[in-house]
């Protein structure tokens, strides 16, 4: 009854009832040998969405409301990122209507997650490591062994925020403490305001983060490991045109350093002259791109040269029927 397609109804009496096809079986060999193969069959959903994240749970919630029983696999660790996506890795976040005095980057996940529970979704803490799209319903398995079968699919699996291997920025150093990979969600944070910050990159993405952070910082650097940027003209003359903003061409951060809980100062490198020195910074920002978590798909799942999923115009449908995407 659980598979959801077959139910022995007296299993002594030999009777063993098709809830798909409405029969019942009454040879006892026969009954065993069908509930058997019941159990090995894995369960047929009508959707599963894979993703932690606001685009996963809005998936989710309306999915549920429409009485389709949803699975949510929001993985476990996937990415390198505890289920919630990239907004577990941040602290306030004060851009989200409902939340006038903010809210954290956990809390709003959580709340994200209740949500779709109290809605009637199912939701298993396992990643995704493949799904088989050779035969219809399709197959997805996880890394933990769960297989189970779906008629419709919604990939909202994010993408990871890329980091650098640098002495004292890591886990085990400053990030979260004034290491990140996101000045838009954690630039506004106290201990920021009135300090000198950094970011790292030479793309749109950093102009546009660094130009964001004057409005918090006394200066921002911007450390460029080449001597020209990547960013569109546009982009780089409002950062040169910041009065805030330093430009450090052809450097490196090489270190994190701090005598406390809190990054305090930077070791940089100057690629050209091997001299390094020390610069006062109170928060070091990474702005080097997104990594897409579509490895398990993009076998037959269109996708962009970075990875990310391509949409029909207008649409969350994919190539594939029945596979919808949504969300970074």
């Amino acid at each position: 009854e659980g598979r959801g397609r077959w139910k022995i109804v007296d299993l002594h009496g030999s009777f063993l009832f098709s809830s798909v096809n409405g029969f019942f079986v009454e040879d006892r060999s026969v009954a065993r040998e069908l509930a058997a193969m019941a159990e090995e069959e894995p369960r047929v959903e009508n959707v599963i969405i894979i993703g932690s994240g606001p685009a996963a749970h809005t998936a989710a919630i309306y999915t549920a409301r429409a009485e389709l029983m949803p699975l949510l696999f929001e993985g476990l660790l996937a990415g390198g990122v505890a289920a919630g996506g990239q907004l577990t890795t941040t602290t306030d976040v004060e851009n989200f209507p409902g939340f006038p005095e903010g809210v954290s980057g956990m809390e709003i996940t959580e709340r994200f997650r209740a949500q779709s529970v109290n809605m009637g979704t199912r939701i298993l803490t396992e990643t995704i490591s493949s799904v088989d799209f050779g035969s219809f319903p399709y197959t997805v398995k996880s890394e933990n062994g769960t297989v189970t079968r779906t008629k419709a699919l919604v990939i909202a699996s994010g993408a990871t925020a890329k980091r650098m291997d640098i002495p004292g920025a890591g886990d085990n150093g400053f990030w979260q403490r004034g290491v990140s990979a996101c000045a838009v969600c954690d630039g506004a944070a106290p201990f920021f305001r009135g300090k000198p910050l950094t970011v790292i990159g030479g793309g749109d993405s950093a102009m546009e983060e660094a130009t964001f952070l004057t409005k918090y910082g006394s200066k921002v650097y911007i450390v460029v490991r080449r001597d020209v940027l990547r960013a569109s003209k546009t982009m780089q003359q409002r950062a040169r045109a910041n009065p805030k903003i330093e430009f450090l061409y052809s450097h490196a951060v090489t270190e994190a350093l701090g005598s406390g809980k809190l990054l305090e100062q930077l070791r940089i490198k100057n690629l050209k002259t091997e001299e390094e020195r020390i610069i006062d910074c109170n928060g070091l920002f990474f702005a080097i791109g997104h990594l897409p978590n579509t490895q398990f798909v993009s076998h037959a799942v269109d996708t962009d040269d970075q990875g990310y999923i391509i949409t029909k115009p207008d649409s969350t449908a994919t190539n594939v029927r029945g596979v919808f995407a949504c969300g970074d």
